[in-house]
């Protein structure tokens, strides 16, 4: 009776050494920091785009992304990545990874 109100999670929450591995394993993948630019000048992982959750475009920048790709996506303790991956995922993503504990548990 429960589970009637779980929501079906789309996307997937792993640890910084699991991201990291399937980050290197998968070739084309988007790692996707949805933090603020003031943060994310503060250091990030290499290679990343950066479109801030919060911003009042976020959807309409997911939108224009496609939808095959993987995505790699964090922020700095994992919660707004989390909520950015369950918008990508209501919106048909079908390969998103939220990097646990973020980047303040990111050794890399």
């Amino acid at each position: 009776m429960f589970g009637l109100f779980k929501t079906k999670k789309n996307y997937e929450n792993v640890n910084a050494s699991t991201f990291k591995q399937l980050m290197t394993e998968t070739p084309n993948a988007v790692i996707l920091d949805v933090r603020t630019a003031a943060e994310a000048r503060s250091g990030s992982i290499k290679g990343t785009v950066n479109i801030d959750l919060m911003s009042v475009d976020f959807q309409q920048k997911i939108a224009k992304l496609d939808k095959n790709k993987t995505y790699f996506v964090y922020c700095r303790s994992g919660n707004r990545s989390g909520q950015a991956c369950k918008v990508m995922g209501d919106a048909g993503f079908t390969n998103v990874y939220n990097l646990s504990g973020g980047m303040m548990s990111w050794p890399y």
